[in-house]
């Protein structure tokens, strides 16, 4: 049992080396005659299990300030929307835009509403983006889907000899669209599954229009008009068409995402190059990796073994922090690199308060197993107080609940998710670590 145990500790240390390794890292040596010369790479898994698809990379997500790309800034036009209306208009078109921004592709995009006296406007934070215009159409456009039925006399919609009007079924219908492929001719189109309302009502429109075509119209144009061979109950349909791949895939999105109840016009773009982002992590890097150094050497100095053990446990929280990072993935921007930092801070106090507390009884004459209790469960309250009050600090400067008397901006969530984080992985390498560390090496170092 206790063999099993050590194997699975040697199996976590191992994955979360792994997880945290640089990208590309090159491995170059001789092996006697033989050359050994390959990149390593984090941890990537691509498989299959029990028929769900699982692909993941533990790569680290760098912000727009690290990374690079744009800033786009959208103007609503608010003219015909009613003034108690608004506020609700303005948060969904930010999350509407935020959602396409995401099928897009784009990791953690910062959106959100600013206002100018009476001018309101939408900024979107697009990292790492390479595509500029594409990105922007994606944003901008309405990609207003409805169901048609043929019509005599006056008509809505006419395309050649047919006349079409509305059913009442829409893309507010539609829960999920996806891009399939035809099973007789290969060719791309998009599938798509309606929400419960919208299964009654497709059913209905089919049942009444069998031998007749239905039409799908997508902002004003028909886009395809198939012939009803019998009612469709289980509210499936599918968007046939002339299509590429990249086509039916946009065309998915844009339903998906739904159209914005404001119109909005693109003001400003401002491109952010990698050069300044290349530059901030790496001056980030040496300030980080000074501070360690600094806080190695007074912690060894001042206390000694313990103090080596407490490195130890520093080296420790440092790789399971990033490793969380990578699983999670956390976009780490310059304020979330020094949300980071400062968390290290928390963590050596952690340390400075039990090995206080130890000293403390070692002086009253007690042996070390006993001090080594004592300490720990004394410091444990303080510990647990200066932790939970900062997670507290955290959690209001993330507002997970996106109440508006609390901050919003991207920079400011991003420090305190990774403050967060950081400190509540202290909190356990603190208590948990480094007392099983004491445990094993200190008799021993």
């Amino acid at each position: 049992m206790k063999q099993f145990k050590y194997f699975f500790l040697l199996a976590v240390a191992v994955l979360l080396i792994w997880i945290v390794l640089p990208e590309n890292l090159p491995v170059k040596f001789n092996l006697g005659k033989a050359k050994i010369n390959f990149l390593i790479n984090p941890l990537s898994i691509n498989t299959q299990i029990f028929g769900i698809k699982i692909k993941k990379d533990f790569r680290t997500q760098l912000g727009l300030d690290l990374k690079g790309g744009s800033h786009l800034v959208f103007e609503a036009d608010t003219s015909k929307t009613k003034k108690e209306d608004l506020q609700d208009a303005l948060n969904s078109s930010r999350d509407i835009i935020e959602k396409r921004v995401n099928y897009y592709g784009v990791s953690e995009p910062v959106v959100q509403t600013v206002k100018s006296g009476n001018i309101y406007r939408i900024n979107v934070d697009l990292p790492g983006i390479t595509n500029i215009e594409e990105a922007v159409r994606l944003i901008g456009q309405t990609a207003q889907l409805n169901f048609t039925e043929e019509a005599s006399g006056e008509a809505t919609i006419a395309s050649g000899a047919a006349y079409f009007k509305f059913t009442g079924l829409n893309g507010k219908n539609v829960k999920k669209a996806s891009v399939t492929f035809n099973d007789q001719t290969g060719k791309p189109q998009v599938a798509l599954q309606f929400t419960n309302e919208g299964i009654d009502l497709f059913a209905k429109i089919t049942e009444r229009n069998v031998g007749k075509p239905v039409g799908i119209i997508l902002d004003n144009y028909l886009v395809s008009a198939p012939i009803v061979e019998r009612a469709i109950t289980d509210g499936n349909a599918v968007i046939t068409g002339n299509f590429s791949v990249d086509e039916a895939k946009k065309l998915a999105t844009s339903i998906n995402s739904g159209a914005l109840p404001l119109p909005i016009k693109l003001v400003e773009q401002r491109n952010i190059g990698p050069t300044l982002g290349k530059i901030e992590v790496q001056k980030s890097v040496y300030a980080g990796l000074i501070g360690l150094a600094m806080v190695f050497l007074f912690m060894i100095g001042y206390y000694g073994k313990l103090g080596v053990i407490a490195s130890l446990a520093l080296i420790i929280y440092g790789v399971i922090s990033l490793a969380i990072f990578r699983l999670i993935p956390v976009v780490l921007t310059l304020p979330g690199v020094a949300g980071f930092i400062l968390s290290i801070g928390m963590a050596v106090d952690s340390n400075i308060l039990i090995f206080e507390r130890i000293k403390e009884e070692l002086r009253k004459g007690k042996k070390f197993d006993i001090a080594k209790r004592l300490g720990f469960g004394r410091a444990i309250d303080a510990i647990k107080d200066a932790n939970i009050t900062t997670l507290l600090i955290a959690f209001i400067l993330f507002n997970p609940a996106g109440w508006e008397f609390l901050p919003q901006f991207g920079m400011v969530r991003g420090f305190a998710l990774t403050l967060g984080i950081g400190v509540a992985t202290s909190l356990f390498t603190g208590i948990v670590i480094t007392r099983r560390l004491i445990d094993v090496f200190y008799k021993k170092v």
